[in-house]
């Protein structure tokens, strides 16, 4: 694998020392034989996107929330990220803040690999259109209530064929990456990041199914909102749209997916997802 000639370095500007680690990886980078990099804040959309679309790597250091902006406008360009943790969790993070050396090293030397993750397609529907507001997630599509504490029927079609409705505070469409994001905080089943399943769950049911589905790979998913309120689309925990009273949601497969440095071994997933959620003995 030959170098990185042009690196984006995306720095969370509310973490003080996110800039300064970034300047030194870049010197790192310049001095192994890599172009110049360029910097942004990962909170300036404009300039991430002029950057983004002629580099062969984009490095993020903050929280899974600046991963997921970069990887939004990365994915159109098969632009490979590299995240360092430096947010709570940090389950799309690859790299250790107070260990970066080795890793980068390692990057240098070509002794990594590229995994690839799907992203779907989010379509809102009003008054029969087809040609309404399209959005794209890494980790998941949520329709919701609003601020009431009131329920929203959602009736779930899944290829066009009808599943149930849901009596519920929402209901979820995630991606495999999502289902260790807020599918899991409701109770949903882990998925290897690499599948191209989609998962349907529900948030808080209420004398409706409860069960989580995972579909097939390809199959797509029609949400309609019955609601005398506010009802709310989530897009990744960052985009919020309102829903009116059968509005749909469409959800597909992405043409774009999503590309991550890995350097650690192909195994890595399980034993990462122990260690972060602390369920080991």
């Amino acid at each position: 694998m030959g170098l990185f000639k042009r690196v984006g370095i995306l720095h969370q500007p509310q973490l003080p020392h996110a800039l300064p680690l970034g300047e030194r990886m870049g010197a790192a980078l310049a001095a192994g034989g890599c172009g110049a990099p360029w910097y942004a804040s990962s909170l300036d959309e404009e300039a991430m996107a002029a950057g983004i679309a002629g580099s062969d790597l984009v490095i993020t250091l903050g929280g899974d929330g600046s991963i997921l902006r970069a990887a939004r406008l990365a994915a159109p360009y098969s632009v490979p990220i590299l995240g360092v943790k430096l947010g709570r969790l940090g389950f799309l993070a690859e790299v250790n803040p107070e260990n970066w050396e080795e890793p980068l090293a390692q990057l240098l030397d070509g002794q990594y690999w590229i995994e690839e993750r799907m992203r779907v397609r989010v379509e809102v529907q009003r008054n029969g259109a087809s040609d309404g507001p399209t959005y794209t997630a890494l980790n998941d599509a949520v329709v919701s209530r609003g601020s009431l504490a009131r329920l929203v029927r959602v009736a779930a079609y899944l290829d066009e064929g009808y599943l149930t409705t849901y009596i519920a505070d929402g209901v979820i469409v995630s991606t495999a990456t999502g289902s260790t994001a807020y599918a899991l905080a409701v109770g949903g089943p882990i998925l290897p990041p690499e599948l191209k399943n989609i998962l349907v769950l529900p948030i808080a049911p209420h004398l409706s199914m409860h069960r989580a589905v995972v579909l097939d790979q390809g199959t797509p998913v029609r949400l309609q909102v019955f609601t005398s309120h506010r009802a709310i689309l989530n897009i990744d925990g960052q985009k919020e749209v309102e829903l009116h009273n059968e509005d749909n949601v469409i959800v597909t497969a992405s043409a774009n997916a999503n590309r991550f440095v890995r350097l650690r071994e192909r195994n890595y997933f399980y034993r990462y997802l122990m260690d972060k959620l602390k369920w080991t003995v």
